[in-house]
């Protein structure tokens, strides 16, 4: 699996470096040509020409986003109100509902609104927001999972050094720094992207500002943006996944060498709902972004309606299926969950 993320990366990369080739024939005059007509908003394709289709969407896209807010907001709730889950394992996982609200917040609305009222135009400053929060939740993401992992690992390989080593000062601080690296990593990605100028076309054949959507757009050298951009899927993807990796490799030698069959089950337990997340997470984006995405609408290669749906699915379905994964798999979830709900408010 970490060789197919690490493939992926790279092909990140090419189809970057494919970006960046389609400028090479613009000559200085041309360039001063287009510069006179730098746009201040652009135009997001969407579903534009499946009006049933997005009529329908527009219904699942809300039913779902309603669901999010409403499973990852209990979720949170019960991490904090009860003692049971003050522990390091639900404290990353109310972090990670909060950065599903967030994640989803910065776009489905307005992609709601696009697919009912029409209304397909974005800002400049409106594309950049959506490109950093898109940056900084799906970074931020990648190390929580890592760090949800070493701490199974440590739980489960490490039970009597567990309570020092994830000490509540350790974990906090573990959290902080996925939370600090992936706003800084958003910064320089958004920042190195907006700072291009666009010229002459502004349409962009996706639902929100995807990155090589609009790095496409851009009329000057990226090849800064392309080292950068490699450089932190590397850090991002490729290094969490790997303490993913290792970590449930020592979690699965420790479990098979176990006596006790009720321990074996215990202990997969544990590690059941967050590696199910996992799968789900770097599987999307392995098929996501198996072959390229992002075209402009008059290129040979138009991007597939399917291609939109999925990719607009991955960025919803996600983090719906998260909360619902951890109640379902979690006992001290649910029971949480129930005594919430059943909780009788004091007249």
């Amino acid at each position: 699996m970490i060789v197919q993320v690490i493939c992926t990366v790279c092909f990140l990369a090419v189809n970057t470096f494919y970006v960046s080739s389609s400028f090479d024939f613009l000559k200085a005059d041309d360039m001063g040509e287009i510069n006179q007509t730098l746009v201040s908003e652009f135009l997001l394709l969407g579903l534009s020409g499946y009006p049933k289709i997005e009529i329908i969407y527009f219904a699942l896209i809300l039913v779902m986003y309603l669901v999010i807010l409403i499973g990852n907001g209990v979720l949170i709730i019960a991490s904090i109100l009860d003692s049971r889950l003050h522990t390091p394992m639900y404290f990353f996982l109310g972090n990670l509902a909060f950065l599903d609200i967030c994640y989803t917040s910065s776009s489905v609305p307005s992609t709601l609104v696009s697919l009912i009222s029409k209304k397909r135009n974005i800002s400049f400053s409106g594309c950049a927001v959506q490109m950093f929060f898109g940056f900084a939740m799906g970074s931020t993401e990648c190390l929580l999972l890592g760090m949800m992992a070493f701490d199974r690992y440590v739980a489960i390989c490490n039970p009597l050094r567990y309570p020092i080593i994830m000490s509540k000062e350790a974990y906090v601080l573990m959290a902080s720094v996925s939370w600090l690296s992936g706003g800084i990593n958003s910064v320089v990605q958004t920042l190195l992207a907006m700072r291009l100028p666009f010229c002459g076309n502004n349409i962009i054949n996706h639902f929100a500002c995807e990155i090589l959507a609009v790095l496409k757009l851009a009329c000057a050298d990226i090849s800064l943006n392309i080292i950068t951009m490699v450089i932190s899927n590397m850090a991002f993807l490729v290094l969490p996944l790997m303490v993913i990796f290792f970590s449930y490799m020592f979690i699965l030698y420790t479990i098979l060498q176990m006596n006790s069959a009720t321990g074996r089950r215990k202990a997969f337990s544990t590690c059941s709902a967050h590696l199910t997340v996992v799968i789900i997470f770097y599987g999307t984006i392995l098929f996501l972004y198996a072959k390229p995405k992002s075209q402009d609408l008059t290129g040979e290669e138009k991007l597939q309606a399917s291609d939109k749906l999925i990719s607009l699915f991955y960025g919803v379905v996600t983090p719906m299926l998260n909360p619902i994964i951890y109640s379902l798999r979690n006992k001290d979830v649910k029971a949480a969950v129930k005594y919430l709900l059943n909780k009788k408010p004091v007249h």
